[in-house]
């Protein structure tokens, strides 16, 4: 899950990261009002969408003009900002060309920046521990950075049975540049981050940039976070925080009714049980020429409430032209789930291929079933021939 930036600098000053005062707006005259409020002379009005390159993007109906953080010198002049940015579509890198409409602003106070430094934190899975990225290049895109100078990037690590310690912070000063108070000050942001990041589960922490003030005190300018979905129950608060106008409804959807959905940019629909078996679904259905439209996993009971909502979602994706099936039955028997997608195929009335694959307990009888059942559904022997019959099913459709 994914906040916003006003969202995750007030979780982080609460667990001591230094941040500007500022305000959210969601019309400009609360953005007229938020700016009066806050000490000036200079104000920064930035748009809150789940993702990054704002400054740099531009509006749908401005791609000409300012991009989504603007520099402000009076509250009239935060008003002007905001009556350009609010209900626009902003479009940045990360968005894609569909971009993403400006609900809300955040108008924060001005800053005396001296230096900008990037910090991050998250989990390394190759070394099982939380890693720490930072750079003297701040402001930027870290992945130009890596690409352009991987040099510029250091690397730490925090050893689990240890925890957190201060000569790792120490050492990434020095490795910085940091001098005088600077490196006490980035000891107690990198702790604030660190506390944060186990306190509350975080997947990832990003400050960037987090800049030197002419004083020699470090402020956070940005920070994003995203949560691991699967500890989200340990903390109910978060949920309040989530944005659903951010989040994809086909995603939405699934959750609620417990499915595990992703799309894709692909035409063929995939619904599959486990995880690893969708994940090599997706990867026969590429090696047959195809791409997959999703990542669906229904979990271990396929029953027919779920796969008529698997159904509903695939189809709600206007690029999926053929449908594959692909159900291990273990506990859940290969018959009960023939009768689930037999009932779910007449409920949602499919207008593209659909291709069933079944394995396991009472295969036969499953296979049976849909082959008795009238439908236009296509039984394959294994997942090989699943995927090859779906794509020439598709192509066949398509002549």
């Amino acid at each position: 899950m994914n906040i916003h930036e006003y969202q995750a600098k007030t979780l982080l000053k609460g667990f001591g990261l230094p941040v500007l005062e500022g305000r959210v707006a969601r019309s400009p005259e609360e953005a007229l009002t938020a700016a009066r409020s806050l000490p000036g002379p200079v104000y920064v009005v930035k748009s809150q969408i789940h993702a990054g390159g704002r400054g740099a993007g531009r509006f749908a109906n401005d791609p000409n003009g300012k991009g989504g953080v603007r520099l402000v010198k009076s509250p009239a002049e935060a008003e002007e900002a905001a009556t350009a940015m609010l209900g626009h579509v902003l479009v940045t890198k990360q968005t894609g060309p569909a971009g993403k409409q400006v609900n809300r602003l955040y108008i924060e106070a001005g800053c005396d920046i001296k230096q900008e430094l990037y910090l991050s934190m998250l989990t390394d899975r190759e070394s099982g521990r939380i890693a720490i990225v930072a750079s003297r290049e701040g402001g930027m895109e870290i992945e130009e950075v890596a690409h352009h100078s991987p040099e510029k990037i250091l690397n730490a690590t925090i050893d689990p049975a240890l925890g957190y310690s201060d000569y790792i912070a120490r050492e990434l000063a020095a490795k910085l540049g940091l001098t005088g108070k600077s490196i006490a000050h980035f000891g107690k942001v990198l702790k604030a981050i660190y506390g944060a990041f186990v306190g509350l589960d975080a997947a990832s922490i990003e400050i960037n940039p987090l800049v030197v003030t002419g004083d020699g005190t470090l402020v956070a300018l940005d920070a994003k976070m995203s949560f691991d979905d699967n500890a989200l129950f340990r903390h109910p608060e978060l949920e309040d925080l989530r944005d659903e106008s951010e989040e994809d409804p086909k995603e939405l959807e699934a959750a609620r009714h417990g499915l595990s959905y992703i799309a894709l940019d692909g035409s063929i629909g995939c619904m599959v049980n486990g995880a690893g078996l969708a994940m090599a679904t997706m990867d026969i259905i590429k090696l047959e020429g195809a791409e997959p439209a999703n990542f669906l996993d229904v979990g271990g009971g396929a029953t027919k409430e779920r796969v008529v909502a698997a159904f509903k979602i695939l189809l709600s994706d206007k690029n999926v032209e053929g449908i594959l099936v692909n159900i291990f039955g273990g506990i859940m028997r290969c018959d009960i789930i023939a009768t689930a997608v037999i009932e779910a195929s007449r409920e949602v009335q499919l207008g593209v291929p659909l291709v069933v694959r079944l394995e396991g307990t009472n295969v036969e009888l499953g296979q049976k079933l849909i082959d008795e059942s009238g439908l236009p559904i296509i039984n394959a022997d294994n997942l090989s021939d699943a995927a090859r019959k779906i794509v020439a099913a598709v192509k066949g459709s398509k002549n």
